[in-house]
């Protein structure tokens, strides 16, 4: 068994799931600010140069889970859990990129949060991909899209 303790914690203007931007098309372009706790500011060192971070939290809030998934953008065809960004997953992390704007001291101010206020972190990774765009694939979502679009 793995037990995890946060690093942090996740102010934002999200109080509660219904007011999270989600479907298609939903624009994640909310500030906040990642608290992390004093005992690791000095593992922020050199941050200031990445624009973006992968931030790992928890679905702290989330109670049991599905494998099969009813996501909004698609909500009559159910998915597979681990093909969808529900909360409820046999392991309830979650994995967000947000923008970073800057920081100040043990705070990392950031744009484009979709995490509930007071939510814990787990980890902070700077964004980094090799991989180029046309060769990224949408899956199931590039369908919907082209159904709705």
């Amino acid at each position: 068994m793995f037990t995890f303790r946060p690093i942090g914690y996740v102010h934002s203007p999200y109080k509660d799931t219904s007011s999270i931007p989600r479907g298609l098309g939903a624009k994640h372009e909310a500030e906040g600010t990642l608290e992390i706790l004093r005992e690791f500011e000095p593992g922020l060192a050199d941050i200031e140069g990445f624009s973006h971070l992968y931030v790992i939290w928890a679905f702290d809030r989330a109670e049991g889970y599905d494998l099969l998934a009813h996501p909004p953008t698609d909500e009559k065809r159910p998915h597979g859990v681990f093909s969808t960004r529900s909360p409820r997953r046999p392991n309830p992390i979650a994995l967000t990129v947000v923008e970073l704007l800057r920081r100040d001291g043990n705070s990392l101010h950031v744009r484009g949060v979709d995490m509930l206020d007071g939510t814990p972190i787990l980890d902070i990774k700077p964004y980094l991909s090799s991989i180029p765009e046309e060769k990224l694939r949408r899956g199931w979502l590039a369908e919907v899209e082209a159904r709705k679009g």
